[in-house]
């Protein structure tokens, strides 16, 4: 899905849909979503140490070996 620069519905949809898991609470809805940029930083920073010591996700190397 591609969403233009100009088009911000997608983002309000986004934002109405993680208030409402909130329960209408915005502090529980920053502070959810902070815990989870939180949560894809650590995975990140995981995913970038395996590669840079030369580790790959099996579909990654399996679908890259059967390339060759």
């Amino acid at each position: 899905m591609s969403v233009s620069p100009f088009d911000n519905s997608h983002y309000e949809e986004a934002c109405d849909q993680a208030i409402a898991m909130c329960d209408g609470n915005m502090r529980s809805t920053i502070k959810a979503l902070i815990m989870a940029n939180e949560y894809l930083e650590a995975e990140l920073a995981e995913l970038q140490a395996a590669i840079s010591s030369g580790c790959m996700p099996k579909k990654l190397s399996g679908s890259a070996s059967s390339a060759a």
